[in-house]
C-alpha cells in the first residue's frame, strides 16, 4: 500500500496590509496637547463658576411665581409677576444648563486631547470655547492650531507614535 498524504491543514495568515508610514509626534506636539488639556480643565472651571450667576434670577423668579415678593399693580400686576417670574424662571434655567454642558464637554474635551482621541470632538469644542471671551478665544484658536497640524492630526486616528526618536 501507498503512504497515505493528508492534506496540509495548518490555518494561513491572512495578508498583512500594507504598511502606512507613520508620523512622529514631536516632543513639542506632546507637550503642548498636554498643556491645552490642562487649559480645557482650568477654562471649565470657569465656565462653571460663572454659569451658576443665574441661579439668583431662577431663585428670583421662583419667588415672583409664589408669590413670596409682591409687586404693586392690583390685578393686572399679579400677571405680570407671574410673567415676568416664569420668563426669569425659562432663561436662567437655559443658561445655567449652557454654562454646565459647555463645562462638561470642555472637560471631556481635555480628556480626549490628553488621550488623543475623538480628534472632530476636540475641534467642535474649541470652536464653541471661542465664545467665553477672552481666555475661551485665547485656547480655542491655539487648539485649533495644534489639532490642525498633520502629524496630531494622524495621532488621533492612532496611526502616530507618541514621541518621535531623539538624535
Amino acid at each position: 500500500m501507498a503512504p497515505r498524504l493528508e492534506a496540509d491543514t495548518t490555518p494561513t495568515l491572512p495578508a498583512s496590509p500594507p504598511a502606512v508610514p507613520v508620523a512622529r509626534l514631536s516632543h513639542n506636539d506632546v507637550s503642548q496637547l498636554r498643556t491645552l488639556s490642562i487649559l480645557h480643565y482650568v477654562l471649565a472651571l470657569f465656565v462653571a463658576f460663572f454659569s451658576l450667576f443665574p441661579l439668583i434670577y431662577l431663585f428670583l423668579g421662583i419667588a415672583l411665581l409664589t408669590g413670596s415678593i409682591p409687586l404693586d399693580g392690583g390685578a393686572s400686576g399679579a400677571l405680570g409677576a407671574e410673567a415676568v417670574g416664569g420668563m426669569f424662571v425659562v432663561m436662567s434655567a437655559f443658561f445655567l444648563l449652557a454654562g454646565m454642558t459647555l463645562a462638561g464637554l470642555l472637560v471631556f474635551a481635555g480628556r480626549c486631547l490628553m488621550q488623543r482621541r475623538r480628534h472632530t470632538l476636540c475641534m467642535v469644542v474649541a470652536g464653541l470655547s471661542c465664545l467665553c471671551m477672552p481666555l475661551g478665544t485665547v485656547l480655542g484658536v491655539f487648539t485649533l492650531m495644534v489639532l490642525s497640524r498633520a502629524p496630531v492630526r494622524e495621532s488621533f486616528q492612532g496611526t502616530a507614535s507618541p514621541l518621535a526618536p531623539t538624535s
